[in-house]
This record gives structure tokens, sequence and C-alpha cells, in this order.
């Protein structure tokens, strides 16, 4: 059977006749080829498909309809899966901050210039990530950084954010320096693991004071610090972003002469274009919107 003489048939079958037919074909077709066609088709089956009027299936057509019409009404379906299997995709890691509180901003300046684009993300500290990336089961790692990047990965720093203290808006403490000036702190101290970079930033900066306080709660995330810390908890190390450092019940207190904490991109090998297109737009973003706070590295 010819493929093209079935296509055909399946419309003048699905429309109720070759008039109606002519006018749903999504190709320019005459009424007399397609009347042509449709005898041509019934020559090389030996049977009649359908009466022309008033219009009906034939036992015969009615089988033949019900085998092509499957596979004529589903191949929209196919080949809106297939153009969504071939949109450019990426698989970024990063920690939950990142995920809620920058990517989505980046994410929407690349969906611009790339609307097709699919995004799979996976939330993990820095360590998953790394491993994650050698691994390649992510494309892209946005996270905080080490002095050096990791041994075999390609890094683009992004920001310098500074480290921060939270206390309870009751709090006496109106600066970091009243609490180093004590020969020791009572108050608990809420951070992030002691394998983060933060934590280690910070008791780094501890040790050039010459103060000792080990932590007395270790949360999972720095959103989980700032509520801890307006619960009434203790001492939160956090970093100076809107979207994680301020609540109403808490106090920020700078924290002079700390290290900032460095985030930056990790990535194998030559950037993709699509990677580029995300550090670019990245780059972009914090030009935007924390300048005081980019960092001057170039794309590779």
């Amino acid at each position: 059977m010819n493929i093209h003489h079935l296509e055909l048939f399946y419309y003048v079958a699905r429309h109720g006749g070759i008039s109606r037919a002519v006018r749903h074909i999504p190709y320019g077709i005459q009424q007399p080829a397609v009347s042509g066609q449709m005898r041509l088709l019934e020559e090389d089956l030996g049977t009649k498909l359908f009466e022309r009027s008033p219009f009906r299936l034939t036992a015969e057509g009615e089988q033949l309809f019900a085998f092509v019409r499957p596979f004529f009404e589903n191949l929209n379906v196919v080949e809106e899966r297939l153009r969504r299997r071939a949109a450019p995709h990426i698989r970024i890691g990063a920690p939950e901050l990142v995920l809620r509180e920058y990517l989505p901003a980046v994410m929407q300046l690349l969906h611009q210039k790339h609307p097709q684009i699919r995004l799979s993300l996976q939330s993990g500290f820095a360590p998953q990530l790394e491993a994650w990336l050698r691994d390649r089961q992510i494309d892209l790692a946005v996270t905080p950084l080490e002095s050096r990047p990791p041994a075999r990965l390609h890094c683009l720093r992004l920001m310098r954010v500074p480290l921060v203290l939270l206390v309870h808006r009751k709090s006496r403490f109106r600066s970091a320096a009243e609490l180093w000036t004590q020969g020791r702190i009572d108050e608990p101290l809420i951070t992030l693991p002691a394998s983060e970079r933060l934590s280690r930033l910070f008791k780094k900066g501890l040790q050039r004071l010459g103060v000792e306080w080990p932590p007395a709660i270790e949360a999972s995330s720095l959103d989980l610090v700032t509520q801890y810390v307006a619960s009434g908890h203790g001492v939160g190390v956090n970093v100076d972003l809107p979207g994680v450092s301020r609540h109403p019940h808490v106090r920020i207190l700078p924290l002079a002469g700390f290290a900032p904490l460095e985030v930056g991109a990790l990535w194998h090998g030559q950037p993709t274009p699509l990677i580029r297109a995300v550090l670019e737009e990245s780059q972009r973003y914090v030009r935007q919107f924390w300048p005081q706070w980019q960092s001057d590295d170039a794309l590779p």
C-alpha cells in the first residue's frame, strides 16, 4: 500500500468525505487528486473502502481506518515528545540557597535567549557537588569555592559575599567586637556543618582573633541558621544576602576582618555553548544586582 494514499484515506474517513478532507489536509492538494488517489488505493486493495454519496465507510474501510487512525492521530504527540527531548538540557547542582535565591533570576534571563531549554536541578553541599561533577551526574555546579579550584575542574568566580553574625533583635550585642572582648563567649553558636567553606572561613577568622567558640547547633542550611537565631537559640553565622539573613526578629552584625565567602561555577573541560550562556547570564545578574560583590574573573 502507498503510505501517502493511506494518509489521504485517513483524512477522508475522519472528516466524512473527499471535499471535507481537502479542507483539513495540512498541505495543498486538489479534490480531483484526492479522488484519483483513493481510486488507486481501492484498486491496489481490490475492495471498495467507502460509498461516495452519501459518505459511508464500508466494512473494509472501517477496518483500514481503525488500523491507520492511531498512527496519524499520534504524530503530533510523538513530534512534541521528540522536540522536548531534543531541546537543550543542562543539569545544575548548587546549595539550596543558590537554587532558591539566585538561579531562578539567572534562568529567567537565559530563557529569553533559549526558550526551549530544559533544566535539571540538584541540591547539595560543596563536596557532594564536586563529586557529582566528577561522576558526570551534573554539568555545572554553583557553589562556595576554596582558594584553589578542585583538580580537573574549571572554575569561574562569580562573587565574594561578606560573612555576618546574626543575633536576636533583643540581644544586648550591637557589634561583633563586643563578643570578642569577652573572656569566654557563652552564647550558643549556630552554623553550617564544620566541613562547609563558610564554617571554615569563620573558624579561621576566630583563630586570627585568638577566640575559641565551638558550635552548639549545626544547621543544614543558611535559612535554618536565620530561623534558629530568630527563635532565640543563639548567635548565627551567615552571609549578607537579603533573602537569607534578613528577618524581623534578627539583627545583622558585620564581621570586619573576616574573609568573604567566594561563590563560583565549576564544570568539566571547555564550556559548552549552553554552559557558557549560563555563566554569562550569571555574571550579568551579579553585575546588575550585587555589583559591590562581583568577581573580576573573565570567561575562558
